[in-house]
């Protein structure tokens, strides 16, 4: 595995990305690359960061105001060339279905529980370097 991977994280809610930077730490499991972030408040930020490339993994806010990540996800799955894989945060486990509708590969509930978001990100990690392999 490469020596760093980059994670978008977006919310319009600092909290929330700070609560995933404190989840993942340095990184998220000994077997994963350790992490940059790169942090976006906006929708046109996503955008702009992924256009310019060299994200290997998105965490998308489902509560996310006005552009909730459920939105962005499915909007970034139909325009991004090779979109990489999401970790959708979402507000309710009844809202599974609606991660499933945006396309994400991984869901995991609000508040963020440290050990369920770190599975799931180094999970999709490890798949996304499986595929480039």
């Amino acid at each position: 595995m490469q020596s760093t991977a980059t994670v978008l994280v977006y919310s319009d809610n600092a909290s929330t990305r700070e609560q995933v930077r404190l989840a993942t730490g340095r990184r998220p499991a000994p077997d994963a690359p350790e992490i940059e972030f790169v942090e976006c408040a906006t929708l046109p930020a996503v955008l702009k960061e992924l256009d310019r490339g060299g994200i290997d993994v998105c965490v998308l806010d489902g509560e996310a105001v006005p552009a909730g990540g459920m939105g962005v996800c499915r909007q970034i799955k139909d325009e991004i060339f090779h979109c990489p894989p999401v970790l959708l945060l979402m507000g309710r486990p009844q809202d599974a279905w609606l991660a499933t509708w945006s396309r994400a590969e991984a869901a995991v509930t609000l508040p963020v529980d440290p050990v369920e978001f770190a599975g799931a990100l180094a999970s999709l990690l490890r798949s996304r370097r499986a595929v480039e392999a």
